[in-house]
């Protein structure tokens, strides 16, 4: 069975957004960790965390994934920002620890001119006051297009922030088919290449989940702008081989793309109707 989800609002509750998921074909989803553009997040209810995962487990759900908000840049050239993060950081971790949410992702971050070498010693250095090594949540670093001053633009920063952290069992990798085309691999015309590239640099056992979505701009184009599936620069077919490659097939798919609930459904029902 193809493991498919997209992203949905949790704010009505978990339990609601389980059943928002089954309505429309999907059998996981990703939610943000609390207000995109920051803020606090909201307090669980036991009741509404059991219903969750009640529905989970008689619908067998694939692992469900957590995103953390894009304000949360671990190694900002700003103390205060770096404060924040590492705060929600932590408080997310803890939370989640308390959910059927086994993955926890997030953008590795911008560093702001301060050089990559010092953004990935930051993120390393924040991830491990935060990650335990009794923890079951996978915290998950996010492959990046590499606009601006964004880490993770290369398969090599992700691995070196890896090697940085103590507990390394707790850490994996998200990609994001927009992401790394945009970044510069040619996942269109050297799906393979990528991949052995990827298992080579950071290992395909850190390869947790795939953020399925298309792009507005050409390969290499460094601008991270998605678009809904088979209307961009990477295709339905290409997309159709992703998701049906031996080595990814396995894992959950999160549609990212620009679209309503309606658009989610039509788009999760045509990459069911091509999975073989």
């Amino acid at each position: 069975m193809l493991n498919i989800g997209c992203h949905l609002s949790v704010s009505d509750g978990y339990e609601a957004i389980c059943k928002e998921a089954l309505s429309l074909g999907a059998n996981t989803f990703q939610f943000f960790s609390r207000n995109p553009r920051g803020g606090k997040s909201a307090p669980l209810s036991p009741d509404d965390v059991k219903a969750m995962e009640d529905i989970m487990q008689k619908n067998s759900f694939a692992p469900v994934l957590a995103h953390a908000s894009y304000t949360m840049n671990l190694c900002s050239a700003d103390e205060k920002v770096r404060d924040f993060a590492n705060r929600a950081l932590k408080e997310d971790l803890e939370k989640f620890e308390n959910m059927p949410c086994s993955l926890y992702n997030f953008h590795p971050g911008s560093h702001v001119g301060q050089g990559v070498e010092k953004g990935i010693s930051l993120i390393a250095d924040a991830l491990n006051q935060a990650v335990n090594e009794n923890q079951k949540t996978i915290v998950l670093l996010e492959t990046m297009a590499g606009k601006g001053s964004e880490v993770g633009r290369c398969f090599e920063e992700l691995r070196e922030i890896i090697d940085r952290v103590n507990f390394k069992e707790k850490i994996g990798v998200c990609l994001d088919t927009c992401h790394v085309f945009d970044a510069g691999y040619d996942i269109v015309n050297d799906l393979d290449g990528v991949i052995a590239k990827f298992d080579d640099i950071i290992g395909l056992e850190r390869l947790y989940a795939v953020h399925l979505n298309d792009s507005k701009n050409p390969v290499n184009s460094h601008k991270d702008r998605h678009e809904k599936i088979g209307e961009g620069y990477i295709g339905l077919e290409a997309i159709t081989r992703i998701i049906n490659h031996e080595k990814l097939r396995d894992l959950p798919f999160f549609l990212e793309t620009p679209n309503d609930n309606q658009g989610y459904a039509e788009e999760i029902k045509l990459l069911r109707s091509k999975y073989i």
